[in-house]
């Protein structure tokens, strides 16, 4: 996980010093040597290697210490005067956490339980409709999700508040946007999978044996059939957790999206790398604990030779 991450950290800290522009290029009537002062005191006026090094913590930095990631210092941000990226990321991470996770819940639940419901009742009305309304969450995007369920819920009927972060009332329509094309997404992948494990002989042999319907689907065939659905909320997990530009922007959410965006139009490295580094982190634990979660599930999978 340590060497996955840092060769993330690399290939973004040199893709952004290799783009056109620079952190200090945008401001307004600096004079060469203003710029290249601030190049020196942000440890950016050497080679590519020496500045990717000295990030790193494997090279002294201007002032003779080792200072980087290797020693925990995230480096303070270009573009934010006097704020570091580590105060940044702790002020918006929480909000787009908290976001993510009840879109995940949301995402999760009705996924599992809308394909559930369409195998179990294969070639039906309740079958065509579910599908068609996860094709229909697919194809729209939350850029249009979003604003149309602002119209209807917060100007039209006045439910709910337009947008901002100051009620648990003001999550239920960002958390709905950002969830919606996931619904679709698990409910198609449960739909197939539960599909193919009812066809299987220990299905019908638990049917044969005298088992309702109920007992035999939660007993038997949702602890199979849910491991593709497992392995695809692994990345989503973290895909939530760490937010979504698109609606964080829509409902004025102060989550990190923005700043992933911000970081690159400013040519902030250290900011961008930062939120790199805490999805690249959510990622891998995230998909760590799928994989071990697999033997949990299905008694068959092993993660080890006895």
């Amino acid at each position: 996980m340590i060497g996955v991450l840092l060769c993330v950290v690399a290939i973004t800290f040199v893709l952004v010093r290799l783009a056109p522009g620079g952190p200090f290029t945008s401001e307004r009537n600096l004079p060469p040597h203003i710029q290249e002062e601030l190049m020196k005191r942000f440890n950016l006026n050497g080679s590519l290697l020496e500045s990717l090094a000295t990030y790193v913590g494997v090279k002294r930095n201007a002032t003779g210490h080792y200072s980087g990631l290797l020693q925990g210092d995230f480096q303070p941000s270009t573009k934010y005067r006097g704020q570091s990226v580590r105060e940044l990321i702790a002020q918006t991470l929480p909000v787009s956490a908290t976001l993510g996770g009840i879109a995940f819940l949301i995402a999760t639940t009705l996924g599992v339980w809308l394909g559930a419901l369409a195998a179990m009742r294969h070639n039906t009305i309740v079958d065509t409709a579910s599908m068609f309304a996860a094709l229909a969450m697919i194809s729209i995007p939350t850029f249009v999700t979003g604003p149309l369920l602002v119209l209807v819920f917060a100007l039209w009927l006045r439910w709910l508040p337009v947008g901002g972060w100051d009620s648990v009332r003001s999550l239920l329509l960002p958390s709905i946007t950002l969830a919606g094309p996931y619904i679709a997404y698990i409910a198609r992948l449960m739909r197939s999978s539960m599909l193919e494990v009812l066809s299987q002989d220990f299905v019908r042999t638990a049917y044969a044996k005298g088992l309702t319907e109920r007992r035999t689907i939660y007993r038997h065939v949702l602890k199979v059939a849910i491991l593709p659905v497992v392995s695809f909320t692994g990345p989503l997990a973290a895909n939530l957790l760490t937010g979504s530009i698109v609606v964080e922007r829509i409902f004025n959410i102060p989550g990190m999206g923005p700043f992933f965006i911000n970081s690159m139009l400013n040519h902030d490295a250290f900011l961008l790398c930062g939120v790199v580094i805490v999805y690249c982190t959510l990622l891998v634990v995230i998909v760590l604990a799928t994989d071990i979660s697999y033997s949990l599930l299905d008694p068959r999978i092993r993660l080890y030779d006895e």
